[in-house]
């Protein structure tokens, strides 16, 4: 990603994040995952297996929690970017494909605004310290009962950030516009069905300096829902999400 020029904090971004900061997500009942944990695990344990047994595998499906950061700055011809990766093809899952800088939480991570500027840092070389956090979104959850924070924070000073990428990690970082997560244009979707629930996914493709990107599942629900907060507009398409907002990745 080209960072060689700025306009520095400009007073759309400072206004923005004055706007982001009184945001508050929709109060989310945390307790609806575990009501879907619990139903999953009575319908693979067999009546045969003791409570003892049940408990165990209610543990084995136990989320996990991971943060990403939705970097936002200002482009030179004045629109709002969102900073994405490419993840490396050396990694055993979900390699090659686009997604937020971020990752699992780890112990020593005070919260997910925490977790997400350490995984940027690490995976991209994003210093926190350039990063300004206005908000958090609602969770939301992978496929594999993964529970994911989005964390908006501001990129004022884009000149300051000179991407280094972790090899092992990440292929390449780039940016895009963030409305175009807003647009029927270049998208597509996806009918999926997962613990009885019907849902889209959605996939756009985008292309930057002869380079094509497919960004899809998590990664483009969590940007729609992003890009809705920051425009205060909703999509110009239809979404379709279960009533526990679960997004999947496959």
């Amino acid at each position: 990603m080209d960072c060689s020029n700025s306009n520095g904090g400009s007073k759309r971004l400072l206004d923005l994040a004055q706007r982001l900061r009184l945001y508050k997500p929709p109060i989310f009942p945390e307790d609806i995952l575990d009501d879907i944990m619990e139903d999953k695990v009575v319908s693979e344990v067999s009546y045969s297996e003791s409570t003892t047994s049940m408990a165990q595998n209610t543990e084995e499906f136990r989320y996990k929690r991971a943060a990403v950061l939705i970097c936002i700055y200002e482009g030179d011809a004045g629109d709002l970017r969102v900073v994405l990766t490419k993840r490396s093809s050396m990694l055993s899952t979900y390699s090659g494909e686009v997604a937020l800088p971020g990752g699992k939480a780890e112990e020593g991570d005070k919260d997910d605004k925490d977790t997400a500027k350490r995984e940027a840092m690490e995976e991209i070389g994003l210093d926190p310290e350039l990063v300004d956090v206005v908000t958090v979104l609602e969770p939301f959850f992978s496929k594999y009962l993964m529970r994911v924070v989005p964390v908006i924070g501001i990129l004022h000073d884009k000149k300051a950030f000179k991407a280094v990428l972790n090899p092992a990690e990440v292929e390449a970082v780039f940016d895009a516009p963030l409305e175009m997560f807003l647009k029927d244009e270049n998208r597509s979707e996806e009918k999926m069905e997962w613990m009885g629930e019907n849902y889209l996914i959605h996939l756009f493709d985008y292309e930057m300096e002869h380079k094509k990107y497919l960004i899809w599942g998590l990664t483009a629900g969590i940007l729609i829902r992003a890009a809705s907060v920051v425009y205060q507009r909703p999509p110009a398409f239809m979404e379709h999400n279960p009533k526990f907002k679960l997004h999947q990745v496959i």
